[in-house]
């Protein structure tokens, strides 16, 4: 039985007014929309509290969640974690301060910290210089995560998008280090696949026991959605039902071929389908 909900990555729906992003999502059978805060304005730091709740009735209003935020620190330009720049990490550290206010003001309650060109080793003096920069502006993202109740997710990337952590093992580290339940990583299946040692599904099955693994992002290694690529979802659907994952699985597609609409139909249509196998054969 799932215990889950499945989102939907606003962006992927991206051409169409935030009011059809919410009614298509729902109209199709997502629980919700994880959204991209650029994709609300171009400074989503400076909107005001009455766009904020028009925001939340529309969603409301046409029966979708907002679950949460992701590509946070895609505008403004020049953010970074690692940087040794104190002025900079203080830039960076207000900026998602903000994103976190924003998510909790939507009714969110999990931020994905992905971010790439926002957290590289070379933003530092060295590798123990950018953990240590970053682990002490991600325990300034916890205290506010905890502040707002929501919780913060740094994001495992492959080496081909970041130098800085690659891997969940490296991700639970700096979680630890923090020690805040509100600071947490996940699991991109995308990302794993190319990064990783393990297969996805063994990653969830090792690491959700712990409470640190509190958000998944399902995507191919070619960019496309689930059900687009050369591998299966099953065994990472059923992880996630066998481990009584109670998060959320947000789909998360690069490439929309051939429409952003398509793609949300068929990744849905195929998670169910994999879903309904799991309940046939446990």
């Amino acid at each position: 039985m799932r215990t889950f909900r499945i989102s939907l990555c606003n962006e992927v729906l991206g051409k169409l007014p935030f009011v059809r992003q919410c009614a298509l999502a729902a109209e199709l059978g997502y629980d919700g929309l994880e959204l991209a805060p650029f994709t609300l304005d171009p400074e989503p730091a400076s909107l005001g509290l009455a766009k904020r709740r028009a925001l939340l009735r529309t969603a409301e209003r046409e029966g979708i969640a907002i679950t949460g935020l992701h590509w946070l620190l895609t505008v403004p330009k020049g953010l970074s974690i690692t940087t040794d720049d104190a002025a900079l990490r203080a830039r960076t550290v207000a900026h998602i301060e903000a994103m976190i206010e924003l998510c909790a003001d939507l009714g969110g309650e999990v931020l994905v910290h992905g971010s790439p060109d926002q957290r590289r080793v070379a933003d530092a003096s060295g590798p123990q210089s950018a953990r240590d920069n970053a682990t002490v502006v991600l325990a300034r993202a916890a205290e506010a995560a905890q502040r707002a109740g929501v919780v913060y997710c740094l994001e495992p990337l492959s080496p081909a998008l970041t130098d800085f952590v690659t891997n969940i093992d490296e991700a639970a580290a700096i979680v630890r280090a923090v020690g805040s339940p509100h600071l947490a990583t996940m699991i991109d299946t995308s990302a794993a696949w190319a990064g990783e040692t393990e297969e996805p599904d063994a990653l969830i099955r090792r690491h959700l026991p712990t409470g640190l693994l509190q958000h998944v992002h399902v995507n191919d290694t070619n960019r496309r959605a689930p059900g687009q690529g050369e591998h299966g979802f099953l065994s990472v659907m059923r992880a996630l039902v066998d481990g009584g994952y109670k998060g959320v699985v947000g789909v998360e597609p690069f490439d929309y071929h051939p429409d952003g609409a398509t793609v949300a139909a068929m990744a849905l249509g195929y998670l169910n389908g994999l879903l309904e196998q799991t309940e046939r054969t446990p």
